[in-house]
């Protein structure tokens, strides 16, 4: 129960107080993991795995430490001090002011606007986009992330505490810095993409349930069967496929990377993307948050019965 009452508070306070907008421990974790890189960075899958475990693991065992000596001491004090650790991690509030950056420019009729804001929600390149491309990308983005930023949090908070929300929450962001299959980082990044689908394997494929179970299911189950064992990646496929599914819209396809436009698969079935779409998404996360609470409260209320 009092994993869960954390869990609820961590939530609650990200609801509040969104993103630290000063100072942000991930800031912290950046700059420290460029000094790690500059460091050791070779062509090596080997060089790879040491940087990855010199910039995670003493986190991990820092929070660990701290929040064991706090709960021998009042599991109350370990709640509170897990509660902040979870707030710090997920990325609720963050996924939807990104979000509305972009639906209300789009609204407004503002397609510059909307551009530049979801340039930073996306990899790809947007100064071309459309109005109905950079709803699709903004949709995918809500999608991915409420996986990457919100339930795979909430997953690994759950079954570990602060030190697996930590865990989960610097893979994810290595996975982003270092995760690329570019000259640079094909073998450098090897662990850290790896790493990062394995942490999150089981969180995606519960994402794209509670999707499914939250949206169109019949749509979503059948796009999550057909479409999504044809993108290279094994989690954001039965996210983004289920998800555009649930919405019963269009995603995936064509998208500009590095000045070439590269084919995707599709996703999805049904209207276009449009601002709307978007909000949809949002929508969606969020009843997906509530209903993994519900679950959460649930499950320790019977396990309080039953002992």
């Amino acid at each position: 129960m009092i994993t869960a009452l954390a869990m609820l508070a961590g939530m609650v306070l990200d609801a509040l107080l969104g993103e630290p907008r000063r100072v942000h421990p991930l800031v912290g974790f950046g700059r420290m993991t460029g000094a790690i890189e500059q460091r050791l960075h070779r062509d090596a899958r080997i060089a790879g795995v040491v940087a990855w475990c010199l910039a995670v693991l003493p986190c991990v065992l820092v929070v660990a430490f701290v929040s064991r000596s706090l709960n021998d001491c009042s599991p109350w004090a370990d709640a509170l001090f897990s509660a902040v650790i979870l707030y710090l991690a997920v990325g609720h509030r963050s996924l939807r002011e990104h979000a509305m950056a972009v639906v209300l420019p789009l609204r407004a009729g503002d397609l510059d606007a909307a551009r530049a804001a979801v340039a930073r929600m996306v990899s790809r390149d947007t100064a071309e986009l459309d109005t109905t491309q950079v709803a699709s990308a903004t949709t995918e983005s809500v999608l991915e992330n409420g996986a990457d930023a919100v339930f795979g949090a909430l997953f690994w908070f759950a079954l570990l505490g602060a030190p697996g929300v930590v865990l989960n929450r610097l893979a994810n962001t290595l996975d982003a810095m270092w995760g690329y299959r570019t000259p640079r980082y094909e073998r450098f990044g090897w662990a850290a993409a790896r790493i990062d689908d394995v942490l999150n394997f089981v969180p995606a494929q519960l994402t794209a349930l509670t999707y499914a179970g939250l949206g169109k299911t019949r749509t979503a189950l059948r796009c999550w069967r057909g479409q999504a064992p044809q993108w290279d990646s094994p989690n954001a496929g039965p996210v983004m496929a289920a998800g555009a599914g649930a919405l019963e819209v269009r995603l995936g396809g064509p998208a500009p990377y590095h000045g070439t436009w590269e084919d995707r698969p599709a996703l999805g079935e049904g209207r276009t993307a449009d601002v709307d779409t978007i909000a949809d998404a949002l929508r969606l996360v969020r009843r997906g948050v509530l209903l993994w609470l519900l679950v959460a409260a649930l499950v320790a209320l019977g396990g309080e019965l039953h002992a």
